[in-house]
């Protein structure tokens, strides 16, 4: 069986205020483009195909036509889950009925935890859809008070499908979550740490055949090849100015041993990081004209005359301009504040900010109820 794994479309998508819509719809095309030559069994996609809960309709319009062209055109299945940054509610609409059109998206763990399965001519092979889900989203579905953690949660999940299902067979895990060991970049949300860690652990997946993993926006195997993330379909911060994006095909044969290739994306635009002298860039010594997405970081020590205005004459796309800064122990410092920061939960970014406004720790019993108001928030936020 020939799989397509890709995950992490983030359609509606903004980026430095600059609507990404248009890119993603030609990226889509090379992706209908990919199927037609490929020939899949199977698409799979591993959530986060909105970027938030509630899309632009532009957004909508172009999720309603890819997986239209897939399913109905193309005649190829899709089996797609919700991500963080998805409305298990909204993408739930009609799931139902479009299973009859060989569309199968998970939304929320219900039922059994029934795999969807297909057969080649080997047999079946037994697809786990299972979407992003708060450790409190598994512990109201097991009736386990002890779950606490995402570790907790997919640990009770894993348990439920290895005592239903014979795992001699083929199996794949479909997944949206920070595997321990991934890198991360800045444009994926922080997944909630509110009663425990937000990273899973590896080894929970050895009985699957594959796991196609979705959230983290760097194509990157964990641990071993047949657990991996396919990444983001285009980049969508400058910390991921050097990715290379793809998609991943898994060719599964009768033993379920994995046959794994990638196939590249190249975007209308790219999105890069440019360090230059402001002449060199007008003179194009250093870099040609470009319309794509760029960071552009000045080597200028002394006074310029409306850089920003003169530069995107010749690179229209500038989404950020900034003078290179000389380090010093205080702008290390600053950096370093910024860098824990990025690090932190809510609720420990809610005590960093209150100490600084009231010069004193946040007292202990109020820290439980900022837990709660956090965790309502994420739930309110992702349109449950």
């Amino acid at each position: 069986m020939k799989i397509l794994h890709t995950a992490d479309w983030h359609l509606g998508k903004i980026v430095n205020s600059v609507h990404m819509t248009e890119d993603q719809a030609y990226i889509l095309a090379k992706f209908i483009q990919i199927i037609i030559d490929e020939k899949p069994d199977v698409v799979v996609i591993a959530g986060d195909l909105y970027d938030r809960a509630i899309p632009p309709k532009e957004a909508v319009d172009l999720l309603n036509q890819t997986l239209t062209t897939i399913v109905s055109d193309l005649e190829v299945p899709v089996l797609a889950i919700a991500g963080n940054h998805d409305s298990p509610d909204r993408l739930e609409f009609g799931n139902q009925l479009f299973r009859k059109q060989q569309l199968y998206l998970e939304t929320k763990l219900k039922g059994e935890l029934s795999p969807v399965t297909l057969y080649d001519d080997h047999g079946p092979v037994h697809f786990h859809l299972i979407p992003y889900i708060e450790p409190a989203d598994a512990r109201q579905f097991f009736g386990d008070e002890g779950i606490q953690s995402h570790q907790t949660a997919m640990e009770a999940v894993v348990k439920h499908i290895e005592q239903h299902h014979d795992m001699k067979e083929r199996h794949v895990f479909v997944g949206h979550m920070f595997m321990a060991g991934g890198m991360e970049s800045e444009s994926e949300e922080r997944l909630s740490m509110i009663g425990g860690t937000p990273y899973v652990d590896v080894n929970l997946f050895e009985k699957f055949t594959y796991v196609a993993l979705g959230h983290l926006h760097q194509p990157q195997r964990i641990i071993k090849d047949t657990i991996r993330y396919s990444g983001s379909i285009l980049k969508y911060s400058f910390s991921e100015a050097n990715h290379k994006k793809s998609v991943t095909i898994v060719e599964l044969d009768e033993q379920g041993n994995c046959q794994i290739s990638q196939v590249m994306l190249m975007p209308r635009r790219d999105m890069r990081i440019v360090e230059s002298y402001f002449n060199e860039l007008l003179d194009g010594s250093t870099s040609e004209k470009s319309d794509d997405y760029l960071h552009v970081s000045l080597l200028d020590d002394g006074q310029l005359l409306d850089p920003m205005g003169k530069l995107r004459k010749k690179f229209p796309n500038i989404l950020r301009l900034e003078r290179k800064v000389l380090t010093s122990t205080m702008q290390l410092n600053d950096l370093n504040r910024i860098r824990e920061k990025q690090k932190m939960t809510h609720t420990e970014l809610f005590e960093s900010f209150y100490k600084e406004m009231k010069g004193d720790d946040i007292p202990e019993e109020r820290i439980g109820h900022m837990s709660k108001i956090v965790q309502a928030l994420m739930e309110q936020e992702r349109g449950k």
